[in-house]
């Protein structure tokens, strides 16, 4: 007997492996898969905007990567006694406005070198709903606590979202795009805005995928909903996912997207990373220098891979 609906995802037609360079931008769901790939040894930079929801913000940001320009003071709000850049999540954040460009300029410069080195870049889209301060009409990446009438609240379209996001993929044929939809629901937005947005989503992201081939689906999305459709998958505030749905998801993502030379190596490196995390009784003991010696071998070969 069949408990549950399998979602199949197949596999991508664009494999990557540890010589690949990708950055990762979207939503917190690309922040929980990302982590977990850094982790395991793979040569990537995660969200260096801090996690972004929306399409609007995600081009915003690919833009600027792009060709990087740096921020200014027009850029920055207070927060309390606090000052945030409106591009960047809270994670970039200084009691001092001039330190806090400089830290935003800094890592944005650093990311606009990864970025054009990269040749994957995966994008995670949680939301169509944007923020446009009423002033400048400026779409912002995060509202800092601004007050709420200082903004705009709308609704992309698929054709806006499609419109945002495919002329990046068009422009960089060289680059391959592994793009998804976050299963994290946003319910604020309304129990029904928040699926009216996530068809949308799905509407643009297909629109591009049939259209660019070097952009490819994971349906992370489909898999959370059908595969796993139990509370028992999210965390204590019933929006996020537990830890271990995130694990399985990056299991799947890997399943999909890993050719088989990768999927030896992660096993092997994911083995001795957990080894390694454990706290050892004997550090100096002939198995534990053993094992440093493993994992230092296997990182030393996935540099040369990388050369």
């Amino acid at each position: 007997m069949k408990w549950f609906t399998e979602v199949e995802a197949g596999r991508s037609p664009h494999l990557l492996s540890y010589k690949n360079k990708i950055l990762t931008l979207g939503s917190c769901f690309a922040d929980e898969i990302g982590s977990r790939m850094e982790r395991y040894g793979f040569d990537i930079m995660v969200n260096p905007f801090g996690v972004l929801y929306n399409p609007a913000s995600i081009a915003l940001s690919l833009k600027r990567l792009s060709q990087y320009s740096p921020l200014t003071s027009e850029d920055i709000v207070k927060d309390g006694s606090i000052y945030k850049s409106v591009y960047h999540s809270s994670d970039f954040s200084s009691p001092d406005p001039e330190e806090l460009l400089k830290m935003v300029n800094k890592a944005g410069e650093e990311a606009s070198s990864f970025f054009k080195s990269a040749d994957t870049i995966t994008l995670t889209f949680g939301t169509t709903w944007i923020y446009r301060r009423i002033e400048d009409g400026r779409v912002v990446s995060n509202c800092h606590k601004q007050p709420a009438n200082s903004f705009e609240r709308i609704s992309l379209t698929f054709e806006e979202v499609f419109e945002a996001i495919a002329p990046f993929i068009k422009n960089t044929p060289e680059k391959r795009w592994f793009l998804s939809i976050s299963p994290i629901r946003h319910l604020k937005d309304g129990a029904i805005e928040n699926m009216i947005s996530k068809s949308r989503l799905i509407l643009a992201v297909n629109e591009i995928v049939s259209r660019f081939d070097n952009a490819v689906y994971f349906p992370s999305y489909e898999i959370v909903m059908d595969e796993l459709r139990d509370y028992r998958f999210y965390g204590p505030d019933l929006l996020h996912l537990s830890a271990e749905t995130s694990n399985f998801l990056l299991e799947r993502f890997l399943n999909f997207s890993l050719d088989n030379e990768a999927y030896g190596l992660l096993k092997n490196y994911k083995q001795l990373f957990e080894m390694k995390r454990h706290r050892p009784l004997f550090p100096e003991s002939k198995e534990y220098k053993a094992l440093l010696k493993r994992i230092d071998e296997l990182e030393r070969y996935l540099k040369k891979l990388r050369e």
